[in-house]
């Protein structure tokens, strides 16, 4: 887990103990379950002292229960109930569900709706078959942007600004790994400006396939990305380019147009300007 050190040094205003007190309870991922000192430090890149002291607070706090037995800490209810209020509040998570649930339907895919958390995705909203055993994340599952069709449609419908400091987080994060995701990254400029969605096949697990496309409300929130995958045997990349890519653009559309946003022609538009002004080239060039 990175921290926003850059940030802290940079702004008066931040509030470095509170981003290290969060940087804790995030090092707790789905299906964990117990994680000591030793592991938070690792995941966290803090000096274990710090954690210690960290993880002291937020027991005192409720925020973290003890287990005294294995010397390990576990998610308190008050911290979980942080998590369930936030997507209670995110009317966005419901109001797509019947559209990703017709999707689901539709094609025998996940289909999924998520946010940015750093340089992943998180999910906020799932579903999911039979048909899909090969996809197994669920709700707060994280899936990282450079490599996953759902990040890599968010990517893309960033600002500028927004995009050269992702940029800068995910090649400063992956080091040696960058130059292939980067790679990877800018073709999806060029699918994303021509079909107006991402792909991702095999290249973030050998057997997963799927296809994202970026949303953004009225209301100035967002933008969201949502994805529609299944095992590559089921979604060829031919099929995610002639028919999944498509429908989940459509269906995205038509979510936006419900809630007052973007007209489907709209995006039409986009892609074309997307194209004639050369964007992806110049993006393309940040990304090295």
């Amino acid at each position: 887990m990175k921290r926003p050190a850059r940030k802290a040094a940079t702004d008066r205003s931040f509030v470095v103990a509170l981003s290290r007190g969060l940087d804790v309870l995030r090092a707790f991922h789905p299906n964990d379950g117990l994680l000591g000192n030793q592991e938070i430090a690792a995941r966290t890149k803090l000096p274990k002292p710090t954690v210690s002291r960290l993880t002291y607070t937020l027991t005192k706090l409720g925020y973290l229960t003890p287990v005294p037995k294995f010397e390990k800490y576990q998610l308190a209810p008050s911290a979980m109930a942080l998590g369930y209020v936030a997507l209670a509040n995110m009317g966005i998570r419901h109001i797509s569900e019947p559209y990703r649930n017709e999707l689901m339907r539709q094609t025998g895919g996940a289909c999924a709706i998520g946010a940015r958390d750093r340089i992943s995705m998180i999910y906020f909203g799932q579903s999911r078959s039979e048909l899909t055993v090969g996809v197994q994340l669920d709700v707060g599952s994280r899936v990282p942007i450079a490599t996953t069709a759902m990040g890599r449609a968010y990517f893309w419908a960033l600002s500028a600004e927004e995009r050269t400091e992702l940029l800068r987080e995910m090649r400063e994060h992956y080091g040696h790994r960058w130059p292939k995701m980067r790679d990877g990254l800018e073709r999806s400029g060029e699918t994303v400006a021509k079909y107006g969605f991402a792909m991702s096949a095999g290249e973030w697990h050998d057997d997963i396939h799927a296809a994202g496309v970026a949303m953004k409300l009225s209301d100035g929130t967002g933008p969201y990305a949502l994805n529609c995958g299944a095992p590559a045997f089921r979604f060829t990349e031919d099929r995610l380019r002639t028919d999944i890519g498509p429908r989940l653009v459509a269906m995205v559309r038509n979510i936006e147009a419900a809630l007052g946003g973007a007209a489907p022609q709209s995006q039409k538009q986009e892609n074309k300007k997307l194209r004639a002004g050369g964007r992806v080239a110049r993006v393309a060039e940040g990304i090295r």
